[in-house]
């Protein structure tokens, strides 16, 4: 297949560039949503909007085919100070296109564009374009709007860029590809007082301390060895001068697992260890545990299937399996779990020290959008063509 080495559209590039100017939070992607929506109106798609707010469905039908293709791009950005230099970047302080959905975005433009004037699928191509991946489960939101009844789809498909890995290649991994992501805000409620006279206080920074350490044990003592799992604490707040001993202490942390009884038992652990190690301190604890992303699972006949079609259009040299996965999460997970479908990565790598994904220094390598356009582009119409 010569498609991507073909569609070098300058276009592209210019689009993505756009996009990277304007980066928007999540279901804030205003700016966003118009500019998406005008293309895909241009280009003669039915286009709804208002899906989680900002999210847009594109809808493009030939000849009398049944089947149905979902094919996701995410179109939020972060909250991150830009330090590229770039010419195109962002005019929004304090937000970047630090993860590539902009150039996911471009992507799957591209391949709106190719799909409406190839015309070679027989069939219903859902293309969509969904807000908050960052923080807040658009793609969840999207499901409760209705997504998947009034856009119904045999399968679905997503990706992600990744500076990492060589560029040009796919990878992938069924079954557990990415964790759950759950986040837990611990306030310490202590006593407050006089620096110099700790012993008429109750240092609530004394037993976070305690507890943050004691939180460590849970993945070593608690967790079986061979099975994946990650309590990192982010953030530590308490006080506000040196001889101040404060009333409440707070810290939040990530928790992350990919085995639902281990999910389980890390939200038990955590609980009981912060309450247990508060109470040897004379205190109490306020705990606000918030279970969000679900683990990303790839079924195997769809994750054959999209990796047998990679190896025809990249070659089976370009087409990897990931040995293990990846702790990070993605709330395509929502998806997989309403429909069959793959999640799967892309390289786009430029040097050996790419900067890697949510840095600031980090853009998305445009030399990889005609590969991705025409990836969703073949990807449809070969899908849409089977019995």
């Amino acid at each position: 297949m010569t498609l991507h080495t073909l569609n070098s559209d300058p276009g592209l590039v210019t689009m993505r560039r756009r996009l990277h100017a304007i980066p928007e939070i999540g279901l804030s992607e205003f700016k966003t949503s118009d500019f998406v929506a005008a293309e895909l109106t241009r280009l003669g798609y039915d286009v709804t909007r208002g899906l989680a707010k900002t999210g847009i469905v594109a809808t493009l039908r030939n000849g009398d085919g049944k089947r149905s293709i979902g094919i996701r791009a995410d179109f939020d950005a972060l909250p991150i100070e830009e330090q590229t230099g770039a010419d195109h970047a962002s005019t929004h302080p304090g937000c970047m296109h630090a993860c590539g959905h902009d150039g996911h975005t471009t992507m799957l433009l591209g391949a709106a564009a190719l799909l409406a004037e190839r015309r070679q699928f027989n069939g219903t191509v859902h293309l969509i374009f969904q807000p908050a991946e960052e923080n807040f489960g658009g793609a969840k939101l999207m499901m409760e709007d209705g997504l998947f009844d009034r856009f119904p789809c045999d399968a679905v498909f997503g990706l992600h860029n990744e500076p990492s890995l060589p560029f040009g290649s796919f990878a992938f991994r069924e079954g557990e590809m990415m964790a759950a992501a759950d986040e837990c805000r611990i306030t310490i409620v202590g006593k407050g007082g006089h620096g110099a006279e700790p012993h008429l206080a109750a240092d609530p920074i004394v037993c976070g301390a305690s507890i943050i350490m004691a939180l460590q044990t849970i993945i070593s003592r608690n967790t079986q060895a061979s099975q994946p799992a990650v309590i990192t604490v982010g953030t530590f707040h308490g006080g506000n001068a040196s001889n101040v001993i404060p009333e409440r202490a707070e810290m939040c942390l990530t928790v992350r697992a990919l085995d639902p009884d281990i999910r389980d038992n890390l939200e038990d652990r955590v609980r009981t260890v912060a309450e247990g190690q508060a109470a040897s301190y004379g205190m109490h604890v306020e705990i606000d545990y918030e279970r969000f992303y679900p683990p990303l699972i790839n079924p195997k006949a769809e994750t054959d299937y999209v990796r047998a079609f990679a190896e025809r259009f990249a070659g089976a040299d370009k087409v990897h399996d990931m040995q293990h996965p990846i702790m990070g999460s993605e709330d395509f997970s929502y998806f997989l779990q309403e429909r069959p479908g793959c999640y799967f990565l892309l390289g786009t790598a430029r040097t050996e020290n790419d900067p890697p994904l949510h840095h600031p220094q980090y853009d998305f390598n445009d030399d990889a959008l005609p590969i991705g356009a025409a990836f969703w582009t073949e990807l449809a119409e070969d899908f849409l063509a089977q019995k």
